[in-house]
């Protein structure tokens, strides 16, 4: 029995109250501004209407007119290293990530997983008062931490934000996106004919989040990361914002530079002496062919036609996110708080070259190695950016929309790829409205700025973990003084071997092929010279005549890629990469069992079948009236569904979106328990790598239908529509139905899968998918 007291403890609240830790109680300084950073995706400076661009962007242009513009503001050239240094404030290698989350090796520089010591600016601001939120991509999550199995420390909620609502991964279909709020996968909130879009789905959840925290807590400061799939591939817009550039790029890419470069002179971009670059201006056997742009005048009168509605979609597809953009800029002014948030409204690397010299309406064709048919593409002409294609534009539009510089994303030696559009605003905390500013300036300078403009000091302890030092600088300097030098001293580049190095003015590039060209050799790299200073769109290589400058800038260029992490560099052949790279772990059985009611599995964690022979069998309670979906991965661009409707039981296999669906059928089992499933036995490999053998169909232990099917090599998609048991969830897989067709009337117990060991690997389309997925 326990003691009873022998006395009475007496609190007297009148002389003292219970004091929270200063952990838990601190406050924003007084005034303190919220902050807004807005990152797009695959966009160079030559796009968009503040600098001089066809493609109209009213918020931008809103937003340039009482701000400041960047002539000058670098990224890394390629989209998750960028945006891991939008997080932390340190190089792209420092944070490990040297490359995409897909490519991680073991190695500091590349590993995919951020250190302790790189705390990021979310936790860092949100231990100082502010609430802390993430919109839209996230392409930071560790490639060993994508499924729900995984541990969430490096997810949103587990890097200091609040809330979270976008999608993992490169990229994302706009009609019928991978959602995840906070720790969880969600489903879209409505279809795309009811008027959904991705990019007017993160706007309202935007306002949302910011309202829920104004309403409790309406002195307290925010901070937001917002980040829409656009420019990304698949370009997705509506039709009403797609009619609107009808016409508008018939001249062609190569015009468009022209055109473009004027405009930027003349809006105080670039200098009055500014010169094009090539279209083509890497030596002959430093670049791969699929990164070549076919002159203008070389192409077909239908060639012509379909280029040009390409760039028609995806300058609609980035203005319809602009606009919605704006809905939440209306809100922070409506509701009083525009002047007083510090807002970044940017982009993570140049225009992309990944749609090829000749652009796709379906782009999981090329991760599959499969060629486009240029009549079948016609033919999709008014179906492009709508929910029918899955489209990405030429490597001419790559070139034109970077303007005027050489190449374009991943290539980290050129500002094509690293040089991109920028506008500040800040009414409270700046004089100037619509200047330009040319100070040179990168990425890693994001964090310092927001931090000196917030008042707040990066601390030297977060969470337990000393903090390393911030590479960048403030560029709040620049805010009232668009004279002043710049304070940004030296910046190294380096994204899949191509490398290059600035300083005070002079910058040094290697003509180098990115990964997976497999044609870069280092040891034999021609480096070049430009001054910048003089030269913005590095036109005029000066190696032969400062012989000794360019010697310097190598000295340095590895000194400083020894103190970040960037060594050692890859160009080993891809056969001995790729056994580098993080691979989930088969079960011990070889078979793979998945349930109903449970989350979409990732492609890149569930049972894969590409390439090889394969089974798939279900167990299911049947009743008289069952129909629905019994498990299926994909979408309409390719993919897989075991379904009943009507009282037939069919599977249907879409080889990349190619008609007709490839499909076989039989009655429904008689109501109870039955193992329905398929069997798909591998004979041999198309000209294309796909898999063509014999599947069939069965009920129990009876084959009840079998035909000749072609399955794909490569992925169904680069993000979501993943592996559902009991719906097919995101865009449906078969024209039979609409997206999710539930299972109903009955019951799925479980589905196996038991994969064979014959399976085909084309190493290089592997890696180039997973450059492509950023």
């Amino acid at each position: 029995m326990p003691r009873p007291f022998k006395g009475v403890i007496k609190l007297d609240i009148r002389a003292s109250k219970p004091d929270w830790p200063a952990y838990y109680a601190t406050k924003a300084p007084k005034g303190a501004p919220n902050v807004l950073v807005i990152l797009y995706d695959d966009t160079g400076q030559a796009a968009w209407s503040p600098y001089g661009g066809r493609i109209s962007m009213p918020t931008m242009d809103r937003l340039a007119k009482s701000g400041l513009t960047y002539s000058q503001w670098h990224t890394t050239s390629v989209c998750s290293p960028t945006r891991s240094t939008l997080l932390t404030g340190r190089n792209h290698h420092q944070n490990g990530f040297g490359t995409i989350s897909e490519s991680a090796v073991g190695f500091p520089g590349y590993a995919g997983h951020i250190p302790p010591e790189h705390a990021t600016v979310a936790t860092v601001l949100r231990h100082a008062g502010w609430s802390t939120f993430w919109i839209g991509k996230n392409h930071n999550v560790p490639v060993d931490a994508f499924d729900m199995g995984s541990s969430k420390k490096a997810w949103p909620l587990g890097l200091g934000y609040d809330r979270f609502y976008g999608f993992l991964g490169g990229e994302t279909n706009q009609w019928y996106p991978e959602l995840i709020e906070d720790n969880h996968f969600v489903e879209q909130p409505s279809q795309p004919e009811e008027g959904y879009h991705l990019s007017k789905d993160l706007a309202d959840k935007a306002i949302a989040y910011i309202q829920d925290s104004k309403q409790s807590q309406p002195e307290k400061p925010w901070y937001m990361w917002y980040c829409p799939g656009a420019n990304h591939a698949p370009h997705h817009a509506p039709k009403d914002y797609i009619d609107k550039y009808k016409g508008k790029f018939d001249d062609g890419y190569e015009a468009y530079r022209e055109w473009v470069l004027r405009r930027m002179i003349e809006r105080g971009i670039l200098p009055k002496d500014t010169q094009l670059t090539p279209i083509n201006p890497m030596t002959k056997g430093t670049v791969a062919e699929s990164d070549l742009v076919r002159p203008w005048d070389s192409l077909s009168a239908d060639e012509k036609k379909l280029f040009s509605r390409m760039a028609e979609v995806y300058a609609a597809f980035s203005e319809y996110t602009d606009v919605q953009t704006g809905r939440v800029i209306d809100y922070l002014a409506e509701s009083g708080q525009l002047d007083n948030t510090l807002i970044f409204y940017c982009a993570d690397n140049g225009a992309s070259g990944e749609g090829s010299p000749n652009g796709s309406v379906n782009e999981i064709k090329f991760f599959n190695s499969f060629p486009d048919d240029i009549k079948e593409n016609l033919k999709a002409l008014d179906k492009l950016g709508s929910p029918d294609t899955y489209n990405h534009y030429p490597t001419g539009w790559a070139v034109a929309f970077s303007t005027p510089y050489r190449m374009f994303k991943r290539y980290a030696s050129y500002s094509g790829g690293t040089a991109d559009p920028l506008v500040i605003h800040w009414p409270k905390g700046m004089k100037a409205r619509g200047e330009v500013r040319h100070q040179y300036h990168h990425c890693t300078d994001i964090v310092p700025t927001i931090l000196d403009c917030c008042g707040v000091k990066m601390p030297k302890v977060v969470d337990g973990a000393k903090q390393s030092p911030l590479p960048g600088v403030s560029m709040r300097y620049t805010f009232d003084k668009p004279k002043a030098p710049t304070t940004k001293k030296v910046q190294y580049y380096e994204m899949l071997g191509t490398r290059g190095i600035w300083q005070n003015g002079w910058k040094a590039a290697t003509e180098h092929g990115p990964m997976p060209s497999d044609i870069g050799d280092f040891e034999k790299d021609r480096w070049q010279l430009f001054h910048t200073d003089k030269d913005r769109s590095e036109a005029l290589d000066l190696a032969a005549k400062y012989p000794q400058k360019i010697k310097q800038l190598q000295r340095l260029w590895l000194a400083e890629a020894k103190k970040y992490n960037v060594l050692p560099l890859n160009d080993l052949a891809l056969l001995k990469f790729l056994p580098l790279e993080y691979h989930p772990p088969i079960p011990a059985s070889g078979r793979y069992v998945y349930y109903p009611n449970t989350t979409e599995v990732p492609e890149a964690s569930a049972a894969n079948t590409h390439g090889r022979s394969f089974k798939i069998f279900a167990e299911v309670e049947f009743a008289a009236q069952s129909q629905g979906v019994i498990v299926a991965q994909g979408s309409r661009f390719g993919g897989y569904t075991l379904f009943l409707k009507g009282g037939q039981l069919y599977f249907v296999y879409n080889f990349l979106g190619i008609p007709p669906e490839q499909r076989l059928s039989a009655s429904a089992p008689s109501p109870g328990k039955h193992i329905v499933g398929i069997d798909f036995k591998k004979e041999k490999q198309g000209q294309n790598g796909e898999s063509i053998g014999t599947l069939k169909l069965y009920i129990d232990e009876k084959s009840v239908a079998q035909g000749q099917f072609r399955t794909m090599t490569g992925r169904f998609a680069l993000c979501g529509e993943g592996l559902c048991v009991g719906r097919d969830g995101g865009d449906a897989v078969s024209s039979e139905y609409k997206p999710q067709f539930p299972f109903s009337n009955g019951r799925v117990v479980k589905v196996v899968y038991d994969l064979a060991d014959d399976q085909y690997v084309d190493i290089e389309k592997k890696f180039a998918e997973k450059m492509a997925r950023d």
